[in-house]
């Protein structure tokens, strides 16, 4: 179930969506506790925690610092790679 929680950071999504924060939230609470839905009894606890959960989530991803793509050409790895198929 959680394999549908995509990556909410830049430069994957340049800026998440209230949606997209609160659907990735839902995931991993639905995850957790075993409900898809939650019975009555446990409905304000369920919506309670998703609500927590989008919001440390919101606070995560605004608190992130990320870096610009990277103009430097192409990297070690590639060059390295490059380097042993040529023997």
């Amino acid at each position: 179930m959680c394999r549908s929680i995509k990556t909410l950071r830049p430069p994957v999504v340049e800026h998440a969506t209230e949606t997209e924060v609160r659907e990735a939230a839902l995931q991993y609470v639905r995850k957790i506790s075993g409900y898809r839905v939650p019975s009555r009894t446990n409905a304000a606890v369920f919506e309670a925690a998703v609500a927590a959960v989008a919001e440390s989530t919101r606070q995560l991803l605004d608190g992130l610092s990320h870096r610009p793509p990277s103009t430097a050409g192409p990297s070690k790895t590639a060059q390295a790679a490059g380097g042993r198929s040529g023997r």
